[in-house]
């Protein structure tokens, strides 16, 4: 079975009382301008669109993290690049938002996928969360899905709901994409929402040492 690994771990992190259980993944880039986003509106008269997407005003770059037990979902939005060290910074917003929650966690179980940005192999991102584990005092547990199965994690059913609570909408500035993104609702509860507005530079390598 192509899941054993996984549904193993999570497991055994349900009944480690110490151990923190979250999904994580990057959403698609949402372009923000008058572009159409070929849904049903909500409003009485019918959204005005541009029908292409060569006037982008600029983009956000949704990236989420969801506690398997609570169901406890936060997005944090950046409006510069997907990259190792968005994604870490993220998780490391996060646990400061969380840790005083969490003083009893000594460990954290990361179900992910085996992008470009988080691979095992993708150095930088390696780094970054050794350094996060230092620093945090927190043993970190990579739990990756098979290779092209990444749909199946469960951050991925947060994307899926708020695809469908703003569908059709015009998000046309980031601010209004964020507040429609604050009003979802996954397993009853809004979703925590943070924006970092910090610009990453892809290509970041390590030395050979």
């Amino acid at each position: 079975m192509i899941f054993e690994n996984v549904q193993k771990e999570a497991q055994k992190s349900a009944a480690n009382p110490k151990s923190l259980h979250i999904s994580i993944d990057t959403k698609a880039v949402v372009k923000i301008g008058e572009l159409s986003r070929q849904g049903k509106s909500r409003a009485e008269e019918p959204v005005k669109a541009l029908d292409h997407d060569m006037n982008v005003q600029s983009k956000l770059i949704p990236f989420g993290i969801l506690s398997i037990l609570t169901g406890d979902f936060t997005i944090i939005f950046g409006m510069s690049r997907e990259t190792s060290d968005f994604i870490v910074d993220g998780l490391e917003i996060w646990w400061k938002r969380n840790m005083l929650a969490n003083p009893h966690i000594n460990k954290l179980v990361l179900n992910l996928d085996n992008g470009p940005k988080n691979s095992s192999n993708r150095t930088q991102f390696i780094k970054r969360l050794v350094d996060f584990s230092n620093s945090s005092k927190l043993k970190i547990h990579l739990v990756y899905y098979p290779p092209y199965h990444s749909k199946y994690t469960p951050v991925e059913g947060c994307w899926g709901v708020l695809e469908k609570h703003w569908n059709g909408t015009l998000l046309d500035s980031a601010p209004k994409a964020i507040r429609w993104a604050a009003t979802m609702t996954w397993k009853g509860e809004e979703p925590n929402i943070i924006l970092k507005q910090e610009n990453y530079e892809t290509g970041v390598t390590l030395t050979q040492e």
